[in-house]
């Protein structure tokens, strides 16, 4: 049902679709079946709703981004958004143009993913996260409560990273240039465990399976299956192995949900 209240200018929509009063759909959207538009949200040109998607209470799809000349970086981006199949936005989340969001996955209240992100299937993006520019995050991860991925970042599958978490991808603030090639944020293997409040410093890289205590500041590479800790994070001990790597624990195992 699309409600006489709502502003709908695609005629691209699927059968069962409800689309709420004071909504806004622009035209170039396309909607599949049964999804599900909440009040106030907008929906702007290029965006595909796949089936079954449900977007909540004034969230922001396929917002422009803009520099206003105050940016060191160039802003760049295409006009489209994918939004998978069985996906929930929640209120007040805004999805960038140029970004992909897998099938299933939950974007939490508040959640802000810019430009040129590509996020996998059935990951959490929970509330007030921020995903910045041109990062990659993979399948099954789960970010918690306002934790910050910095642009040029590399998240991998199975991922957990915790609440408050913070990354960088800049080692030159001084000159306050945006140079390509030196802005890199951590890349981040699969499997890995990040500890509530810690701190990746840029172009880290973290390996597959290791765990990263909280509060710890990493300033340098974390090896594979190992814990660090403290500030800066240093070796601790090393991790059990998992027999069979290519068969992760189940992302929707729920010892891990901590949403």
């Amino acid at each position: 049902m699309i409600s006489p209240h709502a502003v709908v200018q695609t005629d691209d929509i699927g059968k069962d679709v409800d689309i709420a009063e004071f909504a806004v759909v622009r035209s170039g959207v396309s909607i599949g079946r049964g999804v599900r538009i909440h009040p106030h949200v907008v929906v702007e040109s290029g965006v595909r709703l796949e089936d079954d998607v449900e977007v909540f209470a004034g969230a922001y799809l396929g917002k422009e981004p803009k520099g206003t000349g105050a940016t060191a970086r160039a802003i760049e981006y295409e006009r489209r958004v994918l939004i998978g199949r069985g996906t929930s936005v929640g209120p007040h989340a805004v999805i960038f143009c140029d970004v992909e969001i897998g099938a299933e996955t939950l974007i939490g209240d508040g959640a802000s993913i810019r430009e040129q992100c590509r996020v996998g299937s059935r990951c959490i993006i929970s509330r007030y996260v921020t995903v910045n520019y041109n990062t990659k995050i993979g399948d099954g991860t789960r970010i918690m409560d306002s934790t910050h991925i910095t642009g040029n970042s590399i998240i991998g599958n199975d991922v957990f990273i915790s609440a408050l978490v913070s990354t960088a991808n800049d080692n030159e603030m001084v000159t306050r240039r945006y140079e390509e090639g030196k802005i890199i944020g951590p890349h981040v293997g699969d499997r890995v465990s990040v500890g509530e409040g810690a701190c990746l410093l840029p172009a880290i890289r973290i390996g597959e399976g290791a765990i990263i205590g909280a509060g710890s500041v990493v300033t340098k590479d974390v090896d594979p299956y190992v814990l660090v800790m403290g500030v800066p994070a240093r070796y601790v001990r090393d991790l059990e192995k998992p027999k069979n790597p290519k068969n992760p624990k189940n992302p929707k195992d729920p010892e891990r949900d901590n949403s």
